[in-house]
């Protein structure tokens, strides 16, 4: 039976037995769960159904959910059976069946589907536990007995084994897991499920919920309540399943994984169990190019942070151990084609989104091989150190210098330290804390859990959430449903930082035209009048499941069951409308011009200007945002219509509509069509202009970095474009009258001056006025400029006779070099001196002069330091001196590329 028909007969069982059926999540987390970087198990995405926040589609639901989990990735590779990437089928039951019909669901599908031997299938239950006041789970003993399963095959089991629970307070319960018996060639009589053993397999979980743990009086210990309804969430891996059906002693040997085993074998002339060495290693660039494929066509793309870091980690370890097959380079784009082939009829994103795969597989795969081959080189320096000085153990600070100046991985240094029998001596996540707290100190930030702590979780009253009309109307007449006293830190706010005022509250109406924040637009102000008072509304905050309004009372008293009239600020509310379509407009043009790999990786939408954050791996040239631009007011200029439409997810898809990163969506959506849906359809809640014409205007502010591999757009719209428009002329026509020319002329006044004063340099140069910075060709050095990651790297020697003159020097070539690393040195009096001057900017992508100067240093015998944004070194052997320049330059680019 093929993985195909196992995930197909699974969900029609279960679909034939009235639960319906719905498609996988992404493998990123809804935007409202902080709880996990990745989607680990496949309940994960239904949390809000089984906490009660959310009502289910359906009491019955079956998926096949797209799982990733990190806890394992050390032994990918060396087990027959652990992955990184791999799919979950499910069956989940909220308050409608419980223990006796999941049992007999697992039971029948087991036997009467997938035909395995009743006598093969043995069972564990919960065995009790005294701290929580539980016997044994009688009742799944008596279900399992009914069924046939003789009492011998019935294994209770501790609470560490067969007890879920989400964290120390919430839903939990027991659970009850079907194990397969492979005989006695895997083991011994004595072995039982639940034991660490390979003669039973585990291959299906049944959980069931129902008890909610509280914490006890005093705070002391939890204690067990019944939940108000009992529900049931399965999980059964379908890889391991492909195994047990498909006879095979390994996961890898299955009909998913054999195809990348087969490509691996063809790419590096070697076999599939010739040694341990070349089985680990196609193991795990099995494993790692499934799991970094359907990330990346779930849109996360490799960084330094969160889950792109996770994503890095996992293309870095598939890259070195490509290298280490000798594997020509391009081997993952090869592989994420085959990964295409073999799921792509399962998954559809992952042809859909082949372009992005293949471009950021190859940015990193070409951009971390000269990381790979520079740390290589120094890890074996340190291991050799290691061995001539009888140590066991390398210093965790040389580890970290690996990290943090030449980017190479903490995790790739442990495993191949570990493979020469060497440990780590020292607090690695220590010294990572140490550069954090650097990092955020002077930041003044607050983070969204402390805002959303103070706001509060519980809902304002008991009555129906209120309806938003803001669709249609940005005045509202409604009632004062509910209303209390701020929470503490927001009327300290409004009391100027002096203690609670009595002034400020929050306000449930009964239907309120006030958007909340979300998708990137900002929250909506304005007031609520009533007879005799006015309130000025500050914000709108998602309290429990209603909508509140946080105001200030101006003028008299407001109370429950108020009459009042909502009124949204128009002028705000028109600016961030025009702000938010150009911002899809924005979308459809990078995806036009720069191509399909772009997505919206954050925003901020407000009446203010716009912000757009997406996935790319260099900045834009002037031409590319030119063209943007253009493209933009072009769209803007044929008045098109912008038409918000509810229509089911599947449709939507359909449709090509483009969903936001990391969001959750329903059954049924709203998309936003622009133009007749020819460029631009997204999925959003947004409020819009009616046509693009009331956009008026749009003009790009600017285009910087926000983090590896995520560029930032910064534009505005409307009369602030044209203001700032108008101001540019204003400062073109001062440069003019200073000049005695026209506007027009200016340009050329400008460069006829530079010119100049370029010809009286020189002239004064050339005139003898004695040694020192004036010697420096400035325009020739400027021109010695490359790129590298999207940045100015400028790194060479220069002919000055002292430090202080290389010093005046890279003062002089800031100026002309902005966004810029750059490494100077110089050899004089026997000895040489470098400087390095590197961009704030650039400093927050990882460079640091200090990292800079201190590699180069380290080539020419000497040593030195700074700040991150300028250092001085020296050294003793001026013959290595372009040597030194060179391994600098490596460490400015090995960040970039970072």
């Amino acid at each position: 039976m093929t993985s195909d028909e196992i995930r197909e007969r699974y969900l029609r069982f279960f679909e034939e037995r009235g639960h319906r059926r719905i498609p996988s999540a992404s493998l990123v987390p809804s935007a409202h769960d902080p709880s996990a970087l990745l989607t680990v198990a496949g309940m994960h995405p239904l949390k809000p159904f089984f906490l009660g926040q959310e009502a289910p589609p359906a009491p019955r639901l079956t998926s096949c959910q797209k799982v990733f989990r990190t806890v394992d990735i050390d032994n990918v590779g060396n087990t027959a059976r652990h992955l990184t990437f791999f799919e979950m089928l499910g069956n989940f039951s909220f308050g409608d069946y419980f223990k006796r019909e999941a049992i007999e669901f697992a039971w029948d599908l087991s036997r009467e589907v997938f035909g395995l031997a009743e006598s093969d299938i043995w069972v564990t239950v919960f065995a009790g536990d005294e701290e929580l006041g539980l016997g044994p789970d009688q009742e799944a003993i008596d279900h399992w007995l009914a069924m046939g399963v003789p009492r011998e095959r019935i294994v209770p089991c501790p609470r560490s084994e067969n007890f879920w629970q989400a964290g120390p307070t919430g839903p939990c319960g027991p659970s009850s897991e079907l194990y397969l018996d492979r005989g006695l060639e895997f083991g011994t009589p004595e072995d039982l499920p639940g034991g660490e053993n390979e003669r039973f397999l585990e291959y299906w979980n049944l959980v069931f919920m129902q008890f909610d743990q509280r914490p006890g009086a005093n705070g002391e210990g939890t204690v067990l309540a019944p939940l108000p309804a009992s529900n049931i969430d399965t999980g059964l891996g379908l890889n391991r399943m492909a195994a047990i059906l498909q006879g095979k002693r390994s996961v890898f040997e299955t009909d998913q994984f054999l195809p990348l085993i087969e490509l691996g074998e063809e790419l590096s002339k070697r076999r599939y169990g010739e040694d341990f060495a070349t089985d680990r290693a196609l193991r795990i660039l099995a494993d790692h190019s499934r799991a970094m494929t359907f990330l990346l066509a779930d849109g996360v793309v490799p960084s330094n942070e969160d889950r792109g870091y996770v994503l890095r980690r996992v293309m870095r370890r598939a890259i070195q151990q490509g290298l280490s097959l000798e594997l020509d380079q391009g081997f993952l784009t090869r592989y994420a084609e085959r990964v295409r082939e073999v799921m792509g009829g399962a998954y559809p994103e992952l042809r859909e989104q082949a372009e992005a795969i293949d471009m950021w597989l190859s940015a990193e795969e070409e951009g971390f091989g000269r990381t790979l081959s520079q740390g290589m080189y120094m890890l074996r320096e340190l291991i050799d150190q290691a061995r001539s000085s009888e140590r066991s153990a390398v210093p965790v600070d040389e580890v970290f210098r690996l990290h943090d100046t030449y980017g190479f991985p903490y995790e790739m240094t442990s495993e191949l330290l570990a493979e020469e029998q060497l440990s780590i001596e020292g607090d690695f996540e220590e010294l990572m804390e140490e550069q954090r707290a650097r990092s955020r100190s002077g930041s003044g930030t607050v983070s969204t859990a402390a805002i959303s702590a103070a706001v509060g979780g519980e809902s304002i009253d008991d009555s129906a959430p209120n309806r938003f009309t803001g669709y249609e109307t940005e005045v509202q007449p409604t009632t004062v449903v509910a209303e209390r006293p701020a929470s503490e830190r927001r009327a300290v706010e409004a009391n100027g930082g002096n203690g609670a005022g009595p002034q400020r509250r929050e306000v449930k109406l009964a239907e309120t035209p006030f958007y909340l924040a979300g998708g990137g637009q900002i929250a909506d102000r304005g007031t609520i009048e009533w007879d005799h008072g006015r309130a000025r509304v500050e914000d709108v905050l998602r309290v429990g499941q209603d909508q509140v309004l946080d105001v200030v009372v101006e003028e008299g008293t407001l109370g429950k069951g108020e009459q009042v009239l909502a009124r949204v600020d128009h002028l705000a509310r028109a600016a961030t409308e025009r702000n938010h379509t150009a911002t899809h407009l924005l979308q459809a043009a990078l995806r036009e011009r720069v191509g399909g790999h772009v997505r919206q990786a954050g925003s901020y939408v407000g009446p203010d200007k716009l912000r757009f954050d997406f996935s790319h791996g260099h900045a834009l040239s002037a031409e590319e945002l030119r063209d943007v631009e253009d493209r933009v007011n072009e769209w803007i200029a044929r008045n098109d219509r912008v038409r918000p439409i509810t229509t089911t997810l599947d449709e939507a898809k359909r449709l090509g509509a483009m969903a936001l990163f990391g969001e959750k969506y329903g059954d049924v959506v709203r998309m936003v069509e622009i133009g007749e849906g020819e460029y631009s359809r997204e999925l959003c809640g947004g409020t819009h202009v009616r046509s693009t014409a009331e956009i008026g205007a749009f003009h790009i502010l600017s285009e910087t970095s926000s983090s590896a591999n995520v560029r930032r757009i910064e534009a505005l719209t409307g009369p602030a474009a044209v203001e700032l428009l108008r101001e540019h002329d204003r400062l073109l026509s001062d440069v003019a009258a200073t000049l005695r020319t026209r506007p027009q002329e200016a340009p050329d006044a400008v460069r006829a001056l530079l010119q100049e004063r370029r010809r009286l340099e020189k002239a004064l140069k050339d005139g003898g006025a004695g040694q020192g910075d004036g010697q420096v060709d400035l325009d020739a050095l400027a021109g010695e400029a490359h790129e590298a990651g999207g940045a100015k790297v400028l790194a060479t020697v220069v002919e000055v006779p002292d430090a202080k003159a290389l010093l005046d020097v890279l003062d002089r070539i800031k100026g002309r070099l902005q966004q810029a690393a750059i490494l100077l040195g110089t050899a004089a009096d026997g000895r040489v001196h470098l400087v390095a001057s590197v961009a704030p900017e650039l400093v927050e992508r990882g460079v640091k002069a200090g990292a800079v100067v201190k590699a180069a240093a380290e080539v020419v015998g000497g040593g030195g330091g700074g700040r991150d944004t300028m250092a001085q070194a020296g050294g003793r052997d001026p013959g290595k001196l372009t040597e030194a320049i060179d391994a600098g330059r490596q460490v400015i680019e090995s960040a970039l590329d970072g």
